[in-house]
């Protein structure tokens, strides 16, 4: 099968309050390699083995939260085609000319009902993971942290999470993967796909627009998972919960915190997505089990806490 539309998330674009401690934990503790800085004060990082230019922007600021959140693109038609889209939807769009922001193209821009920033682009600066492209070995020497081979998706909070997951479905050609409805059958949280991944993005219900509750990032199994548990305490990092599992996704976690309170996830594991595989529903009464399996509960910060 080949990919067309929407092929991965791609980047996140994250506030932080002290740029020099978060450098700290996103290239020592989490792992990520700097790839450049642009007039702005931005710093650019990406995953050891993404590719493209980044993954991630650190953006200094007052208060701490996600700015945007970027999706890449297979090709000019296709975004084309979802800027009108995005139109006919009746959502505010924005188009941003190339070189406007360092080691990428043209975007298309737009802010769902839930709140949330978004944006589209077809291309950005290659740069490689570090291994040659004949007979590569399977890992590049250097790596420190945790480091993760790739950003993987984010989980945000807002109202009108419905009409979002209309958007992304019906104008993106996402996919629901998972879903959690109230005993009324309300949408409470849905996961949302564009490859074979669980879920590239997903959203919760929430009185307050445009909350970010996660980035996450890709780790090979439970045992790289485990160490990640142990560089957060020998470090000092904010732990939220784990190291546990999903009963959404199947996937093994650590949940944890950056200097300045936004939450980070490492991830590994999950299932393969087809889009034949039926959307699997959990009920309100079951949050703690699709959540936290092991645990069958939530704790209320990792409910409440968002930037």
């Amino acid at each position: 099968m080949a990919l067309q539309g929407v092929l991965r998330a791609g980047h996140v674009q994250i506030r932080v309050t002290d740029m020099t401690a978060a450098l700290k934990h996103y290239t020592d503790v989490l792992g990520l390699i700097e790839t450049g800085r642009d007039n702005k004060g931005c710093v650019y990082l990406k995953a050891w083995d993404e590719f493209d230019h980044h993954s991630v922007v650190l953006r200094e600021a007052d208060s701490p939260g996600m700015d945007l959140m970027a999706f890449k693109v297979s090709d000019d038609d296709s975004l084309d085609r979802f800027e009108s889209g995005l139109r006919e939807f009746g959502v505010e769009v924005e188009s941003i000319p190339e070189g406007q922001q360092l080691a990428l193209g043209r975007r298309v821009a737009f802010v769902a009902p839930a709140g949330h920033r978004f944006e589209l682009y077809v291309d950005k600066e290659v740069v490689g993971n570090g291994l040659p492209e004949v007979n590569p070995d399977v890992w590049p020497d250097g790596l420190v942290g945790m480091h993760p081979t790739h950003f993987d998706h984010c989980l945000l909070y807002g109202d009108g999470v419905a009409e979002t997951v209309k958007l992304f479905t019906d104008v993106l050609d996402f996919n629901v993967t998972e879903q959690v409805v109230s005993k009324d059958g309300g949408l409470i949280g849905a996961f949302l796909t564009c490859s074979t991944k669980t879920h590239d993005v997903a959203f919760i219900q929430s009185p307050d627009r445009g909350r970010f509750h996660h980035a996450a990032f890709y780790l090979e199994s439970w045992g790289d998972i485990q160490r990640a548990a142990d560089i957060i305490r020998k470090n000092d990092v904010s732990l939220d919960i784990g190291p546990t599992r999903h009963g959404i996704s199947r996937g093994l976690t650590v949940y944890f915190f950056d200097p300045s309170g936004n939450r980070n996830e490492v991830f590994a594991g999950g299932y393969m997505y087809y889009p034949d595989r039926p959307t699997i529903t959990w009920t309100e009464d079951q949050l703690g089990k699709a959540i936290f399996y092991y645990e069958g509960r939530i704790n209320e910060r990792f409910l409440t806490v968002t930037t």
